[in-house]
């Protein structure tokens, strides 16, 4: 059965106007992950696009393993957007993805625009 480790903070409660650095993260053979994103505040119109990366250690090259929707809205309006990747559960577009982690992933954070937007991710990673 899947167990939770403890969970990372990966980008802590702050207004961006801009995308930040990508997290990096080591897996240390964890099988799977969920990664939290939690909006606490937004002004005017901004949308960040939430992504998680694999990378390839022999190409030097990080490829997609699931990007999520475009979040808006605070979440106390809609809940916190949880991007789910483990071997066996249901694929679901820009929300899960049957699949199993590398040893290294990122989470990119893609803003569209320079519209403030405050938000935190956390990074659950699991056996």
């Amino acid at each position: 059965a899947a167990e939770f480790d403890t969970p990372q903070t990966l980008f802590l409660a702050e207004s961006r106007t801009a995308s930040p650095e990508p997290a990096q993260v080591t897996t240390y053979n964890a099988r799977g992950c969920h990664v939290v994103i939690d909006v606490n505040a937004v002004t005017a119109t901004p949308s960040v696009t939430p992504r998680i990366d694999g990378f390839d250690p022999l190409s030097g090259e990080w490829y997609g393993l699931l990007t999520g929707t475009a979040i808006t809205t605070v979440s106390d309006v809609t809940g916190p957007t949880v991007l789910k990747i483990y071997p066996g559960i249901t694929a679901t577009a820009n929300a899960t993805s049957s699949d199993i982690l590398p040893e290294t992933i990122r989470v990119v954070m893609t803003h569209a625009d320079a519209d403030p937007i405050t938000y935190t991710v956390s990074i659950h990673l699991m056996d």
